[in-house]
């Protein structure tokens, strides 16, 4: 089984996911644009089981455009995101894929809040 370590820019927050996520979805909502300083964000989603987190993070809450809450972690030391917990998802955790840092690492496959998508970023999905 697959195993695949996301961290933090300077390393020491850390999650490991065991096997493959159970979705990749790329976000185009303003909070995802201001979180990842991008014109979007990608997130994989893993199962709570499928996780486990080394190191120490803070913590922030937001409402989503969903109207459901999500709590953001983060690193105190370099102020990475590298997972959050969506409240309408309670059994998911979803990492950012860009902290895999994997060339490899599966694609989205599918994309929401695409009325927020900046003209100019466009993004092939992967075939489920």
């Amino acid at each position: 089984m697959t195993t695949r370590e996301a961290r933090c820019s300077c390393g020491q927050l850390r999650i490991a996911c065991t096997g493959e996520p159970v979705s990749v979805s790329l976000c185009h909502c303003r909070d995802c644009q201001r979180r990842t300083g991008s014109a979007y964000g990608v997130a994989a989603f893993f199962a709570r089981g499928d996780i486990t987190v080394t190191g120490q993070f803070s913590d922030y809450e937001r409402p989503a455009d969903s109207g459901y809450r999500v709590l953001h972690h983060f690193c105190p030391a370099c102020g990475s995101t590298v997972f959050w917990e969506p409240s309408r998802k309670p059994e998911m955790v979803a990492v950012a894929i860009g902290a895999f840092a994997d060339p490899d690492f599966p694609g989205p496959g599918k994309a929401v809040f695409e009325q927020h998508r900046l003209p100019w970023a466009t993004v092939q999905l992967a075939e489920s």
